[in-house]
């Protein structure tokens, strides 16, 4: 590996599960394959790897908060592909909310919902302490970054914090 993504190591992926509910072993060399593949191999990893952290768009996973520093690591790199790509996942997992809302809709018949909640929280979390690097790239003099980094922006403005459940 050369200079990105040197934390991966750092993380317990096996202990940690995707929006899918599957082991997060995966997710590694799919942020390996968006760093140093070519361009159709980032893309491709990008697909995948939303379905792994962002599931429809709009689930995220226990593994979700973990993987978006590095999200934000490539993001933020001088030479990357498909920075709009990434933008527009990190804009979803910032918008996602699908736990609070089941959780506040089953609260009165169980509470199974627990520790999804918390997923949310913590990812939406992780996207905004990247808001600086977000914040570099709106005035990207590639428009389409740029508009991805625009929108996200709005997006951390507009999303109110979770309640309490």
């Amino acid at each position: 590996m050369g200079t990105l993504l040197k934390g991966l190591a750092g993380v317990r992926w096996n202990e940690l599960r995707d929006s899918r509910r599957a082991p997060a072993t995966g997710i590694p060399p799919l942020l390996s394959r968006i760093a140093y593949g070519g361009e159709g191999a980032a893309r491709l990893a990008i697909d995948e790897l939303g379905d792994m952290i962002c599931a429809l768009g709009f689930v995220v996973g226990e593994a979700t908060a973990p993987t978006v520093p590095f999200l934000l690591e490539l993001v933020g790199a001088p030479y990357m592909w498909c920075k709009a790509e990434l933008l527009e996942l990190l804009e979803g997992i910032c918008r996602a909310a699908q736990w609070h809302g089941a959780a506040a809709a089953s609260r009165a018949r169980h509470t199974a919902l627990r520790e999804q909640p918390a997923w949310e929280v913590a990812a939406r979390a992780a996207v905004r302490a990247g808001r600086p690097i977000v914040e570099g790239l709106a005035s990207s003099v590639r428009p389409e970054e740029a508009e991805a980094a625009r929108t996200l922006l709005r997006t951390m403005d507009e999303v109110a914090p979770f309640p309490e459940l």
